[in-house]
């Protein structure tokens, strides 16, 4: 097992190293000391590995050299920027599958969308509450083994428990609370009609007042989503009578 210290910085190879969740090796990239320290205690409290990088010069250099889970990637960096960090993960065929936890006090939707865009895995604005980070972490980690095994190309679309995220083998979107919802609800029975009064009570409760017409809203909304991994028809309308899930062919 090879040792490498760069200043505070220390790393090994890891390429043996167990990929399942509960012994992952997270390299956290994070200039502010507090936070960095933050992020490595409830990381490790969770019992996870992890590996500190100040800057992006030396977080690109423990990239080549190390084997790992998941990078948590603080946005806005002295040296290399975090943004090149992400285009140089995933232009790397043998980080490819590394997914990236994007961190940043950029919280513009704009900001988001273009580091999603570039790669980024998922987001987590700063100030974040540590258990929030540690779900996203165990959430994409989760994701990433499903996709290595295979498995999201038997089952085709995936619902993230821990956020509103759909995915189907490396291709993800994020989607609003209320269609992550529905959709779950249609997933949950496929090829079974649902009718806009049960996706009613089942959606948005019992007890608030929503006209039907909310329903036909999201529906539309949520295969804008999905189409753009190339599953909009997944969701068919039933004339007269509502909506139901189609599982998508091969």
């Amino acid at each position: 097992m090879l040792e490498v210290d760069h200043g505070s910085f220390q790393y090994r190879d890891l390429m043996t190293q167990d990929t399942d969740q509960s012994h992952a090796d997270i390299l956290i990239v994070e200039d502010e000391a507090p936070i960095a320290r933050l992020m490595e205690l409830h990381l490790r409290s969770a019992g996870f590995s992890t590996y500190l990088c100040s800057d992006g010069d030396s977080a690109l250099e423990a990239m080549r050299d190390g084997d790992w889970q998941l990078v948590v990637l603080d946005r806005m960096l002295p040296g290399a920027s975090g943004m090149k960090i992400l285009r140089w993960i995933k232009a790397s065929a043998s980080k490819g599958h590394t997914p990236v936890l994007m961190v940043t006090a950029l919280s513009m939707p704009t900001e988001r969308v273009h580091g999603l865009n570039e790669g980024a895995d998922d987001y987590l604005s700063k100030p974040f509450e540590p258990d929030e980070l540690v779900a996203r972490a165990k959430a994409l980690l989760r994701r990433t083994r499903v996709i290595k095994q295979g498995v999201s190309a038997k089952n085709r679309i995936q619902l993230d428990p821990d956020v509103p995220v759909v995915f189907e083998g490396d291709k993800r979107i994020e989607v609003r609370p209320l269609e992550y919802k529905l959709l779950k609800i249609l997933m949950d029975k496929p090829g079974k009609t649902r009718s806009r009064d049960y996706l009613l009570d089942h959606v948005w409760g019992h007890d608030v007042y929503v006209e039907s017409r909310t329903v036909d809203v999201t529906i539309k909304r949520l295969r804008k989503a999905l189409k753009k991994i190339g599953r909009k028809d997944c969701i068919e309308t039933v004339r007269s009578m509502g909506y139901r899930f189609v599982t998508p062919a091969e």
